[in-house]
């Protein structure tokens, strides 16, 4: 399975949603797409994803939030499950793509290649209420529909081949991109404030 056709299968999903996705090939992947305003490419901060994702799960309760993650950020911050698990809003779905490698900073197989560190035993470990472990697409699908659909804080550990882009370049700055993301936010707030007030 590879994580650009499971991003690809993902994407008409994410478009109502807040999206933020780790450095390298899982954000050039869903770039490549098509970026939308509610996309997060969270560059240069290598571990920090899910702790962007939790911050924006807690603060916007109203915002279904979506974390595209990889096995080498997940374990330079693994205190990041257990607090993930203490806090766990049922609004957010934390995906995390498997492939055994530092794919964007060389290729350097990670500690989970040869499957001595198990992330999905870790999260469940940690007490993160809803992990599934897969290995095929269709697996894939199901698990974040079931995520998608359901009122409970959700981890899906998606195990891929280490192959990235043919590519990378994104013409879109980390600055801008985050201003735009967070107007974007903005935008929703307002509008939500507006249905309300007019009810």
């Amino acid at each position: 399975m590879k994580r650009a056709d499971c991003i690809k299968a993902l994407y008409p999903e994410l478009h109502d949603r807040l999206v933020v996705t780790i450095m390298g090939a899982c954000a050039q992947e869903l770039y490549d797409l098509g970026h939308c305003d509610n996309f997060f490419y969270l560059e240069h901060a290598m571990g920090l994803a899910s702790s962007i994702g939790l911050g924006l799960a807690m603060n916007l309760p109203h915002e279904k939030v979506v974390v595209l993650d990889g096995d080498g950020s997940v374990l330079m911050n693994l205190g990041g499950l257990a607090t993930l698990a203490r806090y766990r809003p049922s609004n957010l779905t934390h995906i995390i793509f498997d492939n055994g490698s530092l794919l964007s900073t060389g290729g350097f197989a990670s500690h989970t290649t040869a499957g001595i560190t198990d992330l999905a035993a870790i999260a469940r470990g940690a007490g993160c209420p809803k992990v599934s472990l897969v290995t095929e697409l269709y697996q894939f699908l199901e698990a974040a529909a079931d995520a998608f659909e359901g009122n409970e804080m959700a981890t899906i550990v998606a195990k891929v081949e280490a192959v990235g882009p043919d590519h990378y370049g994104m013409d879109l700055k980390l600055p801008e991109n985050a201003f735009i993301f967070e107007r974007y936010i903005k935008q929703r707030k307002q509008a939500r404030q507006q249905v309300a007030g007019n009810k």
